[in-house]
């Protein structure tokens, strides 16, 4: 069995507000997310009412479906990556909220990759898709020197709905563009559909 993708708060927070874990979890199996992902989809779902959705689909996930990533900060591997990923000691980066769930996921993932692991992280946020980049090609330069490690993968919210495409949950293209349009309500950072390729798949053909 492949390992869980590594998810993100980002992609969480859009699926499960729309009640749509079903095509989530369709599109890319089950998942884990770091314990400072699971807060911030939870204090998220509590603050602002778009999302108010997602707690209650969260606490009905079980754990056939969705993993919780520890971040113990006695975890010597977990605790060197979060310094090296965030040029600052676990201690200290911990308290910060900013981006915190972006390094935990991406601390994860170099963690398991190092381990062997081919990780799958499911995130759009940006700054973290560059932070796992960065980790991804130090990872391919171990590879090259003969190290047994693993790799690091990006998918995104655009990835699950392409997974998605001409099956249950989206049969058409006007179901992408409806669901598409309710998701940009939520996540500004979604460009619009037009500049997407979600109306031009092969599956639409």
């Amino acid at each position: 069995m492949s390992p869980r993708p590594i998810m993100d708060a980002g992609p969480g927070l859009n699926f499960l507000s729309l009640n749509q874990e079903r095509l989530l979890f369709d599109a890319v199996g089950p998942l884990r997310v770091p314990e400072r992902v699971e807060e911030e989809i939870l204090r998220k779902s509590r603050q602002d009412r778009r999302f108010s959705a997602a707690e209650s689909v969260w606490r009905k996930l079980p754990d056939r479906l969705l993993q919780i990533l520890s971040d113990d900060p006695t975890n010597e591997k977990l605790s060197r990556a979060v310094e090296r990923i965030s040029k600052m000691p676990f201690q200290q980066r911990i308290h910060i909220s900013k981006n915190l769930g972006e390094v935990m996921v991406v601390s994860h993932a170099s963690v398991a990759a190092e381990s062997g692991e081919n990780v799958i992280i499911l995130i759009d946020d940006s700054d973290g898709r560059e932070m796992a980049k960065f980790e991804a090609k130090r990872l391919e330069r171990f590879r090259s020197l003969g190290k047994p490690v693993g790799s690091i993968h990006l998918i995104s919210t655009l990835t699950v709905l392409q997974k998605a495409a001409d099956r249950k949950h989206i049969p058409n293209r006007t179901a992408m563009k409806e669901l598409y349009s309710r998701l940009r309500k939520l996540d500004d950072g979604l460009v619009p559909i037009e500049q997407t390729d979600l109306l031009h798949l092969p599956c639409w053909k």
